[in-house]
């Protein structure tokens, strides 16, 4: 067998902690854990949010209008090409589709070299929220032509491959899950003195939303439920973890929420664990890595009956899906849950018992098993 050596053409390292970034890192520490030579290109910034792993050579890039936290690739350098040369990679695995996956995907023709693919962002879900809804089809399009280029596409989740497959795109399909620490997040880390300290009582049912704050997520909703709920049940509260554009008008809208801002490690397995149920209305996931960890906590899950996250939470078992903008099924069901403490219970049980399905380890010897596949095939 060839030794591996890994290209990554990412729009998203280390200038963002967010799902796409924490993931790759991972895949990267575990890679070079098992001896496999990796290397990363994609934009950054001057003081980026993580501390990465494995080599990782910028590309230049630009601030998307509006959103200048996200940014995107411009051009692939000639001392990147010089770089990756060098390198020699006998696999690209190409995890944005952008102008920089464009590039590697030329670049890997040329070179006569195996191309992989990841899915991570459902961009396409995303339009509508810039008021971009009509170039879905041309983004479909564009899609299922650039996939076509690659041996395999990782996807995070069985109902994020089966819209895959009804878009045309149903060649080469694996399932690349994510993972959870279920020692991290654990239902053991919820701290009663910390609740009190924030202002929670303790009878009170903590109903949390983790995101970055960002209106693509369907906030909205949330906020809409939590207004709602709070005409007939004093003791259901809300708790927002995160930070983001949004963050400023919806303490507006919220003005009794709790805000934890951005936390993470202890800070942040102690906020999931102190609250008492997770509600997720988002239907622009490809899988749900915040839903994973709050099931890892113990928490009962609502969330949309959307792409990712129906391959999480059973209905009526670990939580509840409705439909993403049915604000009166999110009322009903949490009210149900913050009334039935059995019930409650028992969800959370299911929940917790569900997380423990997924390790990190177990989804990245997958992947590789998956390169090594790709590596063996005879070229045609």
């Amino acid at each position: 067998m060839t030794d591996l050596r890994v290209a990554i053409f990412t729009g998203n390292y280390n200038h963002i902690r967010d799902g796409v970034s924490l993931t790759l890192n991972r895949l990267v520490a575990y890679l070079q854990e098992q001896g496999v030579a990796v290397i990363i290109f994609g934009p950054t910034i001057d003081e980026p949010a993580l501390d990465h792993k494995g080599e990782f050579f910028s590309v230049p890039s630009m601030p998307i209008p509006n959103r200048p936290e996200y940014r995107v690739s411009i051009s692939f350098s000639n001392s990147a090409r010089k770089r990756l040369q060098a390198f020699n990679p006998n696999l690209l695995h190409i995890a944005t589709p952008d102008l920089l996956g464009y590039k590697a995907l030329r670049w890997a023709k040329d070179n006569d070299k195996r191309m992989v693919a990841s899915y991570h962002t459902h961009f396409t879900s995303y339009l509508k929220y810039y008021n971009l809804g009509m170039l879905e089809g041309l983004g479909w399009k564009y899609l299922g032509w650039f996939y076509e280029q690659c041996k395999q596409i990782y996807v995070p989740s069985p109902s994020m491959a089966h819209e895959l497959k009804a878009k045309g795109i149903d060649e080469g399909l694996r399932i690349w899950a994510r993972g959870v620490n279920t020692d991290e997040f654990h239902p053991d880390k919820r701290d009663m003195e910390w609740r009190r300290s924030v202002g929670f009582e303790d009878a009170d049912k903590v109903v949390s939303f983790v995101s970055r704050l960002v209106w693509e997520k369907n906030i909205q909703t949330y906020v809409d439920t939590i207004r709602q709920l709070k005409q007939n049940h004093d003791h259901i509260k809300a708790m927002i973890v995160g930070d983001g554009p949004a963050k400023e008008e919806l303490e507006k809208m919220l003005p009794d929420a709790h805000f934890t801002g951005f936390v993470t490690d202890d800070k942040l397995t102690r906020a999931y664990a102190s609250s008492d149920i997770f509600f997720f209305p988002s239907e622009t996931e490809t899988f749900g890595n915040v839903t994973l960890e709050a099931m890892s906590s113990g928490l009962p899950c609502l969330v949309a009956d959307a792409t990712g996250s129906r391959s999480l939470v059973e209905s009526g078992v670990n939580g509840y899906l409705a439909e993403p903008y049915d604000t009166e099924v999110f009322v009903s069901r949490i009210s149900e849950l913050a009334e039935d403490g059995l019930l409650w219970k028992k969800m959370s049980r299911k929940a917790r018992q569900k997380a423990l399905d997924y390790s990190w380890e177990n989804v990245n010897r997958k992947l590789l098993e998956n390169y090594r596949e790709v590596l063996s095939e005879p070229r045609l």
